[in-house]
């Protein structure tokens, strides 16, 4: 399995990016800040996975861009694609298939 730990880990960003942004669009530090929360600040992505992720998923055509002036700033907004709606399904039943078989090799916490 040591070809798919990285894969596996490198897919969480990706996970959690995608699930994040189906609820609705957001910009970088918006959305890093929504991971942190949303994870209890269990994770933390910083702009040096952030950002390439982003960008990745943009190049798959898995996200939309799109710049936004606010209060004279522009940032740039990412929204999910149906082509990121898919992906996000395919990475969700995969995490919940593999999340299943380390529960059942793990067991339950047992109470001392």
């Amino acid at each position: 399995m040591a070809g798919s730990d990285r894969a596996l880990v490198s897919g969480i960003p990706e996970l959690l990016l995608l699930q994040l942004l189906t609820r609705r669009s957001m910009y970088g530090y918006e959305l890093a800040k929504a991971v942190r929360v949303a994870s209890r600040d269990a994770i933390s992505i910083g702009e040096g996975v952030l950002y390439p992720a982003l960008h990745a998923l943009e190049h798959k055509r898995l996200l939309r861009a799109r710049h936004r002036s606010i209060d004279g700033r522009t940032r740039i907004y990412y929204e999910v694609t149906a082509r990121g709606r898919a992906r996000l399904a395919h990475l969700t039943a995969e995490w919940r298939r593999l999340a299943g078989g380390v529960a059942a090799v793990i067991g339950r916490p047992r109470h001392v």
